[in-house]
């Protein structure tokens, strides 16, 4: 059972809202994130995509690379067309010693638009599951073929967003397609993530811990805000700043043994919350909790 901690650059730099640390230098973001503790980075707009150079600067920190999100868009292309456009992505992943692809279907989302809030989300009618499942599967086949897992990522504002989502989705597609647990946006869709852990422990790859400030999802949700005005608003903050109680989830990753990463991701302004302050509170919160837990970190 081996877990590791890792951070997502979006405490510095904001992928979807890139005027969010825009100042922020890559070195600025890999330093002050090991000097909070961390064991590795998860792809950010701001790392550079050719192994060799990714491979040198994350050497010279000493960091892993944990992951890299992909934007899917499967239900505009065919299989074919899919894998071909997730090629060249898979193999940085592949060649950087990522065995996990942070996976999300993006057609038709709308949670990088400022101005549509939440409820204009695109939905899966019911006799799209199946055939989006298979389809999914066989691309999740063939990067597992390449030795990079696929963690589907639910998501605030795409098609798999909510609890029942995430039913379908584990029904209509096979194993080597793996489950990305979000704390905060399972919060955010209402769901619980201790509950979505014990159901699903056996397809949960990768975990985003993230906090949630109920005060200002309740209302961000009575003002059917958009996502960006949300995170604007400080809906997400890091594990233990929050309202989420990790206690009962890191001892049930303790009961199913889980290994992988439990990976920081709090999008915040980081020109309000000081990134490498909230780097150490999360990661310092993660620590305490996984010792009362008796959860073992790597």
């Amino acid at each position: 059972m081996t877990i590791r901690v890792g951070i997502n650059p979006l405490t510095w730099t904001n992928d979807d809202l890139p005027s969010l640390g825009a100042q922020t230098s890559l070195t600025q973001c890999l330093s002050e994130g090991k000097l909070a503790g961390y064991a590795g980075f998860e792809l950010g707009n701001k790392f550079p995509r050719q192994s060799k150079e990714l491979n040198r600067i994350l050497e010279k920190h000493k960091l892993a690379l944990v992951s890299g999100w992909y934007s899917g868009k499967l239900l505009e292309h065919s299989v074919e067309d899919e894998i071909a456009a997730i090629e060249k992505h898979l193999q940085l992943l592949k060649e950087c010693g990522s065995k996990i692809m942070v996976y999300c279907e993006v057609t038709g989302c709308v949670h990088g638009e400022q101005h549509t809030p939440l409820s204009n989300r695109p939905t899966l009618a019911n006799d799209d599951w199946s055939d989006y499942g298979n389809r999914l599967t066989q691309v999740a086949d063939y990067c597992l073929s390449q030795g990079v897992q696929l963690a589907y990522h639910h998501h605030m504002g795409t098609v798999i967003e909510t609890s029942n989502d995430i039913s379908l989705l584990m029904k209509h597609t096979g194993d080597s397609l793996g489950l990305l647990l979000d704390t905060g946006h399972l919060t955010y869709a209402g769901g619980d993530p201790v509950s979505e852990f014990i159901k699903y422990s056996h397809r949960i790859i990768h975990i985003h811990v993230k906090d949630v400030r109920k005060e200002i999802l309740e209302y961000s949700k009575n003002k059917n805000m958009s996502f960006l005005d949300s995170v604007l608003n400080g809906v997400f903050t890091v594990p233990g700043d929050g309202d989420i109680d990790y206690l009962p989830l890191f001892k049930a990753l303790r009961e199913s043994n889980y290994s992988g990463w439990l990976v920081v991701e709090a999008e915040q302004d980081p020109a309000i919350a000081e990134p490498l302050t909230y780097a150490k509170l999360g990661f310092n919160n993660i620590i305490k909790v996984a010792q009362l837990a008796e959860l073992p970190l790597h």
